[in-house]
């Protein structure tokens, strides 16, 4: 199934800003990661999602449904970029009020049942020891977790967030991305509009990138940053104007499907990539320079690929990448 379906969606304010002709599907039981720069559109379509906007034109369907639909809104969890609670409730008594809006009865939500739930949720996110104390003295990391709780009460089959982690410490986005993992395991879609690049580099499988208002790229992360296996760098020694041609003979005539020469210089370094399945191919590589006389300096994986691919897109609409 399709959880949300979006064909040249657009919401532009008085013509400006917002975002033109986006068109993307994310399917059942994925992580999709929404990436852009600030200004990007990136919160107009998560708002039309949740049914906070209404499109100026385009179609687009949530859960099966078209956008703001009750049917949709039931099984619908959302987390908006900026939310207030009030200062003199407590988290159980939120989430008991959220249980209210969400359609349940007066009497359902003083049930034994939700109750609960109540205490599973806030315990999921980590608020447990807390249900009891006024939100008012909460820190910014503690109301993102009870607007996660939110989010999560009713059992939701799509969770959209917008910046979910944008205020939690180092332990806090660890414990929440290892939170949406699970929610993946249990066949929960995950709709995540964050800046944090390491979230998406670690839980995305599928991600879309706005720029402008405008869609540059969607689909499967490893496609995006190039395909299956990994990026891989060499640092070398007494590379000499022929080792090229050398490696190339070595290998049958087929170097450049494997490697990509970086720089090199007067001195004899180098500086080569390759795109490997595996780290038994890059072993390969390895052995394949060391046998040529080439002395091996450095070998590993590029670290902040997704990074890299972020800066190539939002440069793409400039002109290069940014400085």
């Amino acid at each position: 199934m399709t959880m949300i379906e979006t064909e040249q969606l657009t919401k532009t304010y008085n013509g400006r800003g917002g975002c033109r002709g986006v068109t993307l599907q994310v399917p059942e039981g994925r992580i999709f990661g929404l990436l852009g720069p600030n200004g990007a559109g990136k919160s107009t379509f998560v708002k039309m999602l949740a049914g906070l906007h209404r499109p100026d034109s385009g179609r687009a369907t949530v859960l099966g449904q078209p956008l703001g639909r009750a049917e949709a809104r039931r099984k619908l969890g959302y987390l908006p970029e900026l939310f207030r609670f009030q200062d003199w409730l407590t988290p159980t008594e939120v989430l008991c009020f959220h249980g209210r809006l969400g359609g349940l009865r007066p009497r359902e939500t003083r049930s034994p049942a939700f109750r609960g739930r109540i205490r599973d949720t806030l315990e999921l996110v980590g608020l447990s020891e807390a249900a009891d104390r006024r939100v008012g003295g909460f820190s910014k990391g503690m109301q993102q977790r009870l607007g996660l709780a939110v989010a999560l009460l009713l059992d939701p089959e799509l969770v959209i967030l917008d910046e979910p982690a944008s205020a939690l410490d180092p332990v806090g986005r660890y414990e929440i991305r290892s939170l949406l993992k699970r929610l993946r395991g249990k066949g929960v879609t995950v709709f995540l509009n964050t800046h944090l690049l390491e979230d998406v580099e670690e839980l995305c499988d599928e991600a879309a990138f706005l720029d402008g208002g405008e869609l540059l790229a969607s689909g499967p992360l490893q496609e995006l940053l190039g395909g299956g296996g990994a990026n891989w760098r060499f640092r070398l020694g007494g590379w000499l104007p022929a080792t090229w041609a050398e490696l190339n003979d070595a290998v049958g005539g087929s170097l450049s499907s494997m490697l990509r020469l970086v720089e090199a210089d007067d001195q004899g370094n180098a500086l080569l990539t390759a795109r490997v399945t595996d780290r038994e191919q890059a072993g390969y590589l390895c052995s394949l320079f060391i046998r040529s006389g080439l002395t091996l300096y450095e070998s590993g994986p590029e670290p902040n690929s997704l990074e890299a691919w972020f800066l190539r897109m939002a440069g793409s609409r400039q002109g290069g990448v940014p400085q």
